[in-house]
């Protein structure tokens, strides 16, 4: 018997455990998780959302972000738009997205369309982060080779000096490369695991062309695991 294989225990999913809306159902999942991470060390970060594009060859690239929004419009993160995934995404905005909390066997798939946050969106939150945490987006050239760590950290430094932190929202400007996207999908999958591999996934497809809060414009099919 393989040491590092593990079966999985969850209760899995029924069509009648369905809410009345996808968001509804994924609003629920994202919120056990978020619960769950504030009680117990297995679920360190409920927002970890790994997130694929594709380059100009088509080959693909992945990457974990976390998700800073959620609501009927869809799942969006925030990044250096000048990134690969920033630049990818402008070219490409076709996108595929994973929520994934092992210890509760379930995980979350979207896949849709990236487009870009709109300025006010963008602003809203990058005065919500720390002070150091503006600073790191100025330093950091993100996706860019840098010589060394200590060059990284030379950045930091002069970016601190250049916005010293007064406490105020304004102490450092929103960087013109900053912003962010908002994933609207096509297709949205709650993934729970089961015994023995037969695990359910039931996957919500669009028909119309409402939101992810519009129970009409979505129907819901079972796949096999």
């Amino acid at each position: 018997m393989d040491p590092h294989r593990v079966d999985y225990t969850g209760d899995g999913i029924s069509e009648a455990d369905l809410l009345e809306t996808p968001y509804a159902s994924v609003r629920a999942w994202v919120d056990d998780a978020v619960r769950r991470s504030e009680t117990e060390a297995d679920v360190f970060e409920p927002l970890a959302l790994s997130v694929a594009s594709a380059d100009p060859e088509g080959r693909p690239n992945v990457r974990t972000v976390l998700m800073r929004f959620l609501d009927e419009r869809g799942p969006g993160f925030v990044t250096d738009l000048t990134s690969t995934k920033g630049r990818e995404l402008t070219v490409n905005a076709h996108v595929a997205a994973a929520l994934t909390w092992p210890a509760m066997y379930r995980a979350i798939r979207f896949r849709g369309r990236a487009v870009q946050l709109d300025e006010d969106e963008v602003r809203s939150y990058w005065v919500s982060r720390p002070w150091a945490s503006r600073i790191s987006a100025w330093a950091s050239q993100q996706s860019q080779p840098v010589g060394s760590r200590a060059d990284l950290e030379a950045a930091y430094a002069a970016r601190a000096a250049e916005f010293p932190d007064h406490g105020s929202d304004d102490d450092v400007p929103v960087p013109d490369a900053w912003g962010g996207f908002r994933i609207l999908c096509d297709e949205v999958e709650l993934w729970a695991g089961r015994r023995n591999r037969l695990h359910d996934r039931l996957v919500h497809t669009r028909t119309g062309e409402g939101d992810l809060g519009d129970a009409g414009s979505w129907e819901v099919s079972r796949r096999q695991p």
